[in-house]
């Protein structure tokens, strides 16, 4: 394949699968609607098509100007977006759709791509936009991939293996748990690296213990390259950090990148009531461990890269940015409460 059209490409996950793409000698094009600075306009390497990609007539559009080899839908959040496209995009080498962890429905650990149940998705569901449909909407993609590829719907996305048409789409679906490292938007770890660059002991909710998978953005980057050249039509592909830490171990991966000191401290609802908070305040935690399995797609060849490499991108692009997580911020002053009664027991 040398030819990639990329459905996004300007804002965390794109960007870097862009950077990827070119790192591998591919022919880059970026499909979006120049809503965001775009990083690679003066790079004559990357050519761009604007339109919207839930509007069926301006992707055709874009099909016949670059004719790709592959496709990259990093912005498809609809059911409608992925059926449509899979439709338009019939004829390319790879279809790739970005996906979800929280595709899964189930609570099993670790989730695995072809035996832990998806997430049900009503009509209403399908067409919702709020944050609390998210799962069921990227579960619902999931089976329209599996459909297109000749696979059916698969159900809810149990175990079985339903047989693949040799006239199926060449199409795949990779599922991140949450990705975090440079340019990420949402703030999420920014939150925890600034709480480390800024104090000397850090609240950690509940007893340290807690595990959220994170995907370092650049190996999710190259988990959908490497999907789209060796992976299997009508599969799914878990991608994750191949080695997982609990909430506390992650606060002190992060003060070993910013070469500094600090003091975890965890703290029960029962405790952070104290300073009129809870668990559930806290950006990254999770009271029942989330994990996904990602030996799949290391078959493929994937890697990820070393953890406290990981991180310490993820804190210089911090150190070079204007983020600090303050939306996640349950107040410190709160926390300083919290903190005061916790040294008097």
């Amino acid at each position: 394949m040398d030819t990639a059209l990329v459905v996004g490409g300007t804002r965390f996950i794109g960007r870097h699968l862009v950077s990827e793409l070119l790192d591998h000698g591919y022919d880059v094009t970026t499909f979006n609607r120049g809503n965001h600075d775009d990083p690679f306009a003066d790079d004559d390497r990357v050519a761009r098509v604007e339109g919207d990609r839930t509007n069926d007539s301006a992707l055709e559009l874009a099909r016949d100007e670059v004719d790709p080899d592959a496709v990259f839908d990093c912005v498809a959040y609809k059911p409608k977006d992925v059926r449509a496209a899979t439709e338009i995009f019939s004829d390319v080498d790879a279809y790739v759709y970005i996906s979800s962890g929280a595709a899964y429905g189930a609570e099993e650990i670790p989730k695995r791509e072809d035996e832990t149940e998806l997430r049900d998705c009503t009509t209403e569901q399908a067409t919702d936009d709020s944050h609390e449909s998210y799962g069921a909407r990227k579960a619902e993609g999931d089976r329209a991939v599996f459909a297109a590829a000749g696979r059916g719907s698969r159900g809810s996305g149990g175990g079985s293996e339903p047989s693949r048409s040799v006239d199926g789409v060449n199409a795949m679906s990779v599922r991140p748990c949450i990705v975090y490292g440079p340019h990420d938007y949402t703030e999420r770890l920014d939150f925890w690296i600034d709480r480390v660059a800024n104090y000397d002991r850090v609240l950690v909710p509940g007893d340290g213990t807690n595990v959220w998978h994170r995907a370092y953005v650049e190996d999710v980057a190259s988990a959908l390259r490497v999907v789209a050249e060796e992976g299997t039509p009508g599969e799914a592909y878990n991608v994750g950090d191949r080695r997982l830490v609990t909430l506390g171990e992650m606060v002190e991966v992060i003060a070993d990148a910013l070469d500094t000191d600090v003091e975890v401290v965890t703290a029960s609802d029962r405790e952070l009531s104290a300073g009129n908070i809870s668990t559930d305040d806290y950006v990254l935690y999770r009271e029942y461990p989330h994990v996904l399995a990602t030996n799949k797609l290391a078959s493929l060849g994937w890697e990820s890269t070393p953890l406290r490499e990981a991180m310490a991108r993820s804190v210089a692009d911090y150190r070079e940015s204007d983020r600090d997580g303050s939306e996640y911020d349950p107040g410190r002053e709160n926390e300083e409460r919290v903190l005061g009664v916790l040294d008097t027991i």
